[in-house]
């Protein structure tokens, strides 16, 4: 389960700040700093959402509130302070891989992530692009604010509405042309600038986690440690359970190790293709090693071939031409690209082939599964 804390240190000028931290189930991936503005401070709606998104990836994530004081001894960040935090983010869970900020504090990431090396990707919300409306968060001009967001060299994803009241659309743009690739602009129709209704920040927080998954740093493979008791025999596929959450696998098959998990959006770690995925991956592989073999014994000039596959349950009653009629089905799309100065006949024989190969046959086939326990070893 993922669990919440408070996360204290002392600021630039040595006031008490205290910061929420948000930490995933198990072991961090990476984090990710949030500087916010949002009604509520860090117990807000919005803030809850965004922590949700980033820890369903992996990710504990700080968010510190840059208007308001949780407490009455405690101050709100500033721009300065975030790069404290940085480091007592780096020191405590992992280094802040994202920069999130809400509007003034979208100001105040723009301006620090020069400080923070470990920073691939930063988002902002909402943000104004003249620091002078930070109110002392960022003490820089606007000249000053435009370069650092020329030589930003990190992915910027920029979010604003275009019904935004605080602060104008036009911002947005501003900071989206400042800015060199890569970069993404969402506009968040319909939100007002402190994402009061849940739906959008709901979908504020699933974009920027989907958007920053790609410049994440890639999950750690699972440990297999040594291979389960026994022979290993050509013939066996050996799974157990790897320990990268609730339902990470390890395979071996012969000599090979592979892994299969479930995807995070129903509580997996993705720490490696789902059960289905390797289904298709072995049908798509099969279809390609026989094609092969065939244009190889034929002498045809194949180059090279790639196989598209994808799984969905369909009903029964939308397929012409299939035996049942009632119920739900299981439907495999394949879609075969030959390369090479292959004729039309050639072409036509190989998608024939293609229906051939053994595990395609096993599919459409009366498959018999046998189950029994065993005992374990020692």
């Amino acid at each position: 389960m993922t669990q919440t804390r408070t996360l204290a240190f002392a600021g630039v000028h040595g006031d008490r700040l205290a910061g929420r931290l948000d930490l995933p189930d198990g072991k961090p991936r990476a984090a990710v700093l949030v500087a916010h503005c949002f009604n509520g401070g860090n117990a807000g709606p919005a803030v809850t959402q965004i922590a949700r998104s980033f820890n369903e990836l992996g990710l504990a994530v700080l968010s510190l509130d840059l208007a308001h004081a949780p407490h009455a001894d405690e101050k709100p960040a500033s721009a300065d302070d975030l790069v404290i935090a940085a480091t007592q983010l780096r020191s405590t869970v992992a280094a802040p891989s994202i920069l999130v900020g809400h509007s003034l504090g979208g100001a105040a990431v723009l301006a620090i992530a020069d400080q923070v090396p470990e920073a691939r990707a930063v988002v902002t919300l909402a943000a104004p692009a003249d620091p002078a409306q930070a109110a002392g968060l960022v003490q820089i001009d606007l000249q000053a604010q435009r370069q650092r967001i020329a030589t930003l060299h990190r992915a910027l994803l920029v979010i604003h509405s275009p019904d935004d009241e605080v602060v104008n659309f036009g911002d947005a743009q501003v900071i989206f042309e400042a800015a060199r690739y890569p970069k993404s602009f969402i506009s968040l129709d319909g939100a007002d600038h402190g994402l009061t209704r849940p739906a959008d920040a709901s979908y504020a927080a699933s974009v920027m986690a989907a958007w920053t998954a790609r410049y994440l740093p890639a999950p750690p493979r699972p440990d297999f440690g040594t291979l389960p008791a026994g022979p290993v025999r050509d013939d066996v596929v050996v799974v157990t359970e790897s320990g990268a959450g609730p339902y990470g696998q390890r395979i071996t098959a012969g000599g090979h190790q592979l892994v299969a998990d479930e995807p995070a959006a129903i509580g997996g770690a993705d720490s490696g293709p789902t059960p289905y995925d390797l289904l298709l991956a072995g049908l798509g592989a099969c279809t390609a090693i026989t094609v092969r073999m065939y244009a190889d014994r034929k002498g045809w000039p194949l180059r090279q071939t790639t196989v598209r596959l994808r799984h969905q349950r369909i009903y029964a009653k939308d397929c012409a031409d299939c035996e049942t009629k009632s119920g739900l089905m299981d439907q495999i799309e394949r879609e075969l690209q030959f390369e090479g100065e292959l004729t039309d006949s050639q072409r036509a024989r190989l998608l024939n082939i293609a229906e051939r190969c053994p595990v395609h046959r096993t599919l459409h086939s009366q498959v018999l599964v046998s189950t029994a326990e065993r005992e374990p070893a020692g």
